[in-house]
């Protein structure tokens, strides 16, 4: 079920700041073990998701529908926040959060390729000779 941009921009922007509130509490679980340290890279990556997603529905509802989100600055901004949030958890969550966000981000473009592709259908004209 689709929102609406406006309420899209609004769902990701609380849910990003409630995951890095999350994150800041339980810093201490988080650097508790190998594993957990690596599932904040991993938590770290979907709050780089939603940092992108919320700043790419305001630029939509300012700039219109039709603004899209290029590398730079809006990608790698997002990708600096977000990073730097895992930083402040522990040095590995840096890396395993690049990873992990290389990762989504990979897999987004596939979805919104194939969701906005426009199809093109080339028609072959046959040509034939008459004698």
């Amino acid at each position: 079920m689709a929102v609406s941009t406006g309420a899209s921009f609004l769902l990701s922007l609380v849910m990003a700041v409630l995951l890095f509130s999350g994150m800041q509490m339980y810093k201490g679980w988080f650097v508790s073990s190998q594993l957990h340290t690596l599932l904040g890279g991993c938590v770290s990556s979907i709050l780089f998701l939603l940092i992108l997603t919320s700043l790419g529905n305001l630029e939509s509802i300012m700039f219109g529908k039709h603004f899209q989100t290029k590398l730079f600055p809006e990608i790698l901004g997002c990708l600096f926040l977000a990073l730097f949030a895992a930083g402040s958890i522990h040095r590995v969550c840096v890396t395993t959060g690049f990873a992990f966000s290389c990762l989504g981000l990979y897999y987004v473009n596939i979805v919104a390729q194939k969701t906005h592709s426009t199809t093109s259908s080339s028609t072959v004209a046959s040509a034939k000779k008459r004698r």
